[in-house]
């Protein structure tokens, strides 16, 4: 990869680790079952967080500190922004936005419902951004939602912050003289997942279908299933090359062959568990068989757990 890709992993060692990871310790206690949902604890640690913006390549840069991975491609006449992060973020995004460049926002990509990545969707319509999603998750932001596993009812965005775009299957934009290609991919991580493509930059941002180095949520609820996590994997493998920086939701920048592991280690839990729930094992004995064992000293430490992430494939199967 360039040096481009190279600074991009330190600067995610140095000032990802205080944000995503101070983020996930926070959480990882309470997202135990039975215990208080993290979303409010998330949206403080966001509040402390800085906004780091590290370019990437071709004028697309990768922001951390708010919520989930977000993206903006800087023009000299617009910025084409990938995800809006969390809204107690507005004042800090809004600066390193602006230490980017003077143009101003002009779309903003959902990759998928979370408020994690579409809290800001107000505020930068309200600046004069167009909002762009998939139609299950203008559905999702238009009304009351609950998600169980984080034990959090979450409200309908303002009538500004839903999307006014919705893309179904496919649409291109052209921004200076980048091809951005917008693609909706079966239900994965929820059922409005969007994959994000810049051409030119060989830039690929796959939203919560992916968490590097870490277990990923899976939202059952809304669509997503272990299944469509490994079919979105696939999907993403498809459109990548040996050069393409993959941008997940959360965790640091990655390569082709980095999301080869993860799609790897997904396949390989979905069959542990599986075999288990086939055999009639419960729940809580498929917990104690520990069917990810063979991964949770990379990926167990964080935000899902290895029981947590359990549950989710079995439920989902």
């Amino acid at each position: 990869m360039s040096r481009t890709y190279s600074q991009s992993v330190s600067a995610w060692a140095l000032v990802g680790s205080r944000i995503f990871l101070a983020i996930a310790t926070l959480a990882c206690a309470p997202i135990a079952l039975g215990q208080d949902s993290p979303v409010d604890k998330i949206n403080a640690a966001a509040a402390q967080s800085d906004i780091k913006a590290t370019p990437l390549r071709s004028g697309v840069s990768m922001l951390e500190g708010s919520g989930g991975n977000i993206g903006v491609l800087v023009t000299p006449r617009e910025k084409f922004m990938v995800d809006s992060g969390i809204a107690v973020s507005k004042d800090k995004l809004s600066r390193a936005l602006a230490e980017l460049g003077p143009a101003t926002v002009t779309h903003v990509i959902d990759t998928h419902w979370h408020w994690d990545h579409t809290d800001g969707n107000a505020w930068l319509h309200d600046a004069g951004a167009q909002i762009i999603a998939h139609p299950r998750t203008a559905t999702y932001l238009a009304r009351t939602e609950v998600v169980d596993d984080w034990r959090h009812s979450f409200d309908a965005l303002p009538a500004s912050g839903r999307p006014t775009t919705l893309v179904s299957r496919h649409k291109r934009f052209l921004v200076g003289s980048e091809k951005i290609d917008v693609e909706a991919i079966p239900p994965a991580h929820t059922d409005g997942d969007l994959f994000v493509r810049f051409h030119n930059a060989d830039v690929l941002f796959v939203g919560d279908t992916y968490w590097n180095g870490m277990y990923p949520f899976i939202d059952n609820k809304h669509g997503g299933s272990i299944d469509g996590m490994i079919r979105a994997a696939d999907r993403g493998l498809q459109m990548s090359g040996k050069n393409t920086i993959i941008v997940p939701g959360h965790g640091p920048i990655a390569t082709r062959a980095d999301l080869e592991a993860y799609r790897s280690l997904l396949q390989a839990i979905r069959n542990n568990v599986a075999k288990l729930k086939g055999e009639g094992k419960s729940l809580e004995a498929t917990i104690a068989a520990k069917p990810t064992a063979a991964y949770d000293a990379k990926w167990g430490n964080s935000l899902i757990d290895p029981a947590f992430f359990t549950r989710l494939v079995y439920d989902g199967l």
